[in-house]
């Protein structure tokens, strides 16, 4: 089966054939480095992350681009409130990402450009689209985009032109030649950052930056762009709009979007109280769990944020490895010729489709769960390698089914070791209340003839 992905452009899943046999350009909107990782963020880098993953497991050599705006109003707000440099406060938000990013198992991108250091790239590709008639400089020092110079203006996400320049969202400036028209180039206010260009001191517009980036990592047209639900408009229709018009060709074959997350079935949002980072939730749950949890659902589908949600996939994981602590015997990852490889394989080439992927997952599991020895042992090592595509299961099972407290584990070992030595005094009243206390905490132990393991319940 070949790999089909759903095209925002068309919309319609079209078998994915890349620019060039056998490789793969993807470069994916990253953070605005102000503050901490939300949820949000964090569904759009396990997206895809695991698409990135997928692809090189078919064999594709990949360069994936992740991007980081280090530059925009809401930084400069937010280090002007804490009285710091903005480059401060973004070398410290973005060492903060990286440790969620690295908590959350999501491989590092090939290449992470920074608006910053691709000025001079931005200038170059403004001066372009000046000169292509496409853009002007207006009296304040400002460099906009004219929208209704490109005719292709809302393919990607349906809009119509005229019903834009009567809606609210249109923002007024007297500088503008139409109100439609998008900033490429801000003239520098007092004490804000900027760097020099032919208009004067400023610092660049959004949307020009990922065009100028995008095409320094991977050319003027490439296979995959992808980012959040709330980008498609106006962010990646306007990078669209300027990059076609200053290169002449198509910008990107495939536009991917991920889903929208909620929370209790309504918008994640500051003004709702519903608003979580990614720290705020790894305080109470397991990484890998909330990685489940977002994989749980197929990417671009809206997922649901609850802690019954993240309780259910606790449980589904414990089942997982619950099942690879009882096998006898070195499990080694790989991956064999079965039916289970197969629906794998073709759940994820139908446009990356997880939830399928994790339903195979669950069946292997159910599978190993009735076999022994050395067959038991191949099963596991299968299960291990189909879940390292999707980034899960690549612990050993004590160290998640104990949930990685020293403290904690070493309190239980100290139990466990009084109930042995009760047992060998024959004192089963102690021996017996040692396992209650700890199953009040919710510590199971499962004796066997090799001695006694533990697993958080």
């Amino acid at each position: 089966m070949s790999l089909k992905i759903y095209n925002t452009l068309s919309p319609q899943k079209e078998e994915f054939v890349p620019v060039v046999p056998g490789k793969v350009g993807m470069y994916v909107c990253g953070m605005t480095v102000y503050d901490y990782c939300h949820l949000g963020h964090a569904r759009v880098m396990i997206a895809f992350d695991v698409i990135a993953r997928y692809l090189r497991h078919r064999g594709y050599e990949v360069n994936y681009i992740r991007n980081i705006t280090d530059i925009d109003d809401k930084i400069i707000t937010r280090a002007n409130e804490n009285g710091e440099a903005f480059d401060s406060l973004t070398e410290r938000f973005i060492a903060e990402m990286n440790k969620d990013a690295e908590a959350l198992a999501i491989e590092p991108p090939d290449s992470e450009p920074r608006a910053t250091t691709h000025i001079p790239d931005i200038i170059e590709l403004v001066e372009t689209l000046i000169d292509k008639g496409f853009a002007y400089p207006a009296d304040n020092g400002d460099v906009y985009y004219s929208v209704r110079k490109f005719e292709g203006y809302g393919k990607l996400s349906g809009k119509i032109l005229d019903e834009l320049e009567a809606g609210a969202r249109v923002g007024v400036d007297e500088f503008k030649q139409d109100p439609l028209d998008f900033v490429l180039w801000k003239a520098a206010k007092p004490e804000e950052p900027h760097w020099d260009s032919p208009w004067g001191i400023g610092r660049p517009g959004w949307h020009i930056e990922c065009s100028a980036m995008s095409k320094c990592c991977l050319g003027d047209t490439f296979d995959i762009h992808g980012g959040g639900p709330d980008l498609k408009f106006p962010h990646h229709e306007n990078e669209i709009a300027q990059s076609e018009a200053a290169n002449g060709q198509s910008y990107v074959n495939t536009w991917m979007h991920a889903g929208a997350v909620r929370v209790d079935g309504e918008k994640m949002s500051k003004s709702l109280g519903n608003f979580f980072t990614i720290r705020e939730i790894l305080d109470k749950y397991p990484a890998e769990v909330v990685r489940f949890l977002l994989l749980s659902s197929q990417y671009r589908s809206a997922i649901n944020y609850s802690e019954d949600s993240l309780k259910e996939a606790q449980v589904k994981l414990d089942r997982f490895y619950n099942a690879l602590s009882l096998v006898k015997g070195e499990v080694v990852a790989s991956d064999i010729d079965n039916e289970y490889s197969e629906r794998f394989h073709t759940a994820m080439d139908d446009d990356f489709n997880t939830p399928v992927a994790l339903a195979v997952l669950f069946d292997l599991v159910r599978a190993l769960n009735k076999e022994e020895g050395d067959a038991a042992v191949v099963l596991a090592g299968q299960l291990k390698f189909l879940g390292g595509v999707l980034g899960c299961l690549q612990l050993e099972p004590s160290e998640f089914l104990q949930g990685g407290n020293d403290d904690e584990s070493a309190w239980v070992e100290e139990m466990i070791a009084k109930r042995a030595q009760a047992k060998k005094d024959k004192d089963f009243a102690t021996a017996d209340s040692v396992r209650d206390e700890l199953m009040a905490k919710g510590i199971v132990l499962r004796d066997s003839p090799e001695g006694t393991t533990w697993t958080r319940q």
